[in-house]
């Protein structure tokens, strides 16, 4: 049950460290390789922005190693939650949002159509200043309404 509740809880977390890495290092000291995700057309498949995957998958992979050797412990639950989070983003983000694949163009869903219209806010400014909605699964309530 402990390892479950771990597991859930670093996934809800992911949220918050998500928020915060977007708005402080995604828009701060980071910028250079987020900024080229803020530009209305993608000149090629990968962004620069991608080394963000890269910046997280490290520390997953790790807490998955050292989880393992552990004999399953507390480190590999967190990783499960990290994963679940990461994947979740990608399929949000990359699929949904950004439609980097063509999997789901037609959504009826008004959560997925509310999160579209939140990141949509996001990118209206190219610049890294006077950004909003940073984070990626919680969706202010005003864009159910819009």
């Amino acid at each position: 049950m402990i390892s479950f509740l771990i597991f859930i809880g670093v996934f809800l977390f992911m949220e918050c460290v998500t928020w915060l890495t977007h708005k402080y290092v995604m828009h701060g000291f980071m910028w250079y390789f987020h900024s080229d995700h803020h530009q209305p057309k993608y000149e090629d498949t990968f962004e620069r922005n991608d080394i963000f995957f890269v910046i997280f998958a490290i520390p997953s992979i790790l807490l998955f190693y050292f989880g393992v050797q552990g004999g399953f412990n507390y480190l590999f639950f967190i990783a499960c939650g990290v994963t679940l989070y990461g994947a979740c983003y990608f399929l949000i983000h990359d699929v949904l949002i950004h439609q980097r694949f063509k999997w789901f163009k037609n959504t009826k869903n008004k959560y997925l159509i509310a999160l579209r219209k939140a990141h949509k806010i996001h990118h209206k400014h190219l610049g890294k200043e006077k950004g909003e909605c940073f984070g990626m699964l919680f969706v202010p309530f005003k864009y159910y309404k819009m």
